[in-house]
């Protein structure tokens, strides 16, 4: 199966579960979902990111052990992601990284929206001059802030305002816009391709995965 590694530490069973939940709906892949430990507003500046290193190692290490054939750092900052290659034999997957790919392919001007102050370096280096623009929803500071009503209508103004900017393509630099549903939203109101990150990491995982079943 794959193992999708959350970095926001939650006791919610449906948020935990949530992008896995996802990726076997769209893919059809098993997936086992676990969150590291002790990080409740999960990744959102360098400190969190620092404390969450070890942890998502750690957790990436004990997944392997436990059989799982791919690995899924399900955060668009791409946290440890070379740390824990290597660490563990299995392929391991940043959804940032996964996301951006994918939007280069399409390459049309791009917005990116997330949580944090600014781009993940791990995007800004792989969208490179298609770039545009970055945007992070009013009041919106954590993934927690995207469960409530605001945070849902922020986000979609924000999405808006990218538009107004002249961009083409919107990437999602945040896992949690996927736990609401936005790209879907989106999709719907603004008739813009959107590449939402665990969309575009399970699209990976999931083809790895099946490689090395040999389907």
């Amino acid at each position: 199966m794959i193992g999708l590694i959350r970095v926001l530490t939650t006791a919610n069973a449906e948020v935990l579960h949530e992008h896995g939940r996802l990726i076997l709906e769209m893919y059809a892949v098993p997936v086992k979902s676990d969150c590291i430990p002790e990080q409740p507003l999960g990744i959102y500046n360098d400190e969190t990111e620092q404390l969450a290193n070890p942890k998502i190692v750690a957790l990436g290490k004990h997944m392997e052990q436990d059989g799982c054939k791919v690995l899924v750092v399900s955060c668009a900052a791409d946290p440890a992601v070379e740390l824990l290659r290597r660490n563990v034999s299995v392929p391991v997957i940043g959804a940032g990284s996964a996301a951006s790919y994918m939007a280069r392919m399409i390459g049309k001007p791009v917005g990116v929206m997330g949580i944090t102050d600014t781009v993940p370096a791990v995007m800004l280096d792989i969208l490179g001059d298609l770039f545009i623009r970055y945007i992070r929803p009013e009041g919106v500071t954590n993934t927690t802030d995207l469960l409530t009503p605001a945070g849902r209508e922020q986000a979609i103004a924000a999405a808006k305002t990218l538009m107004e900017q002249g961009i083409e393509v919107i990437v999602f630099a945040c896992t949690g816009f996927s736990t609401i549903g936005l790209a879907g939203i989106l999709r719907k109101e603004l008739n813009i391709p959107v590449i939402d990150a665990v969309e575009a990491e399970g699209l990976i995982a999931s083809n790895l995965y099946r490689q090395l079943r040999g389907e």
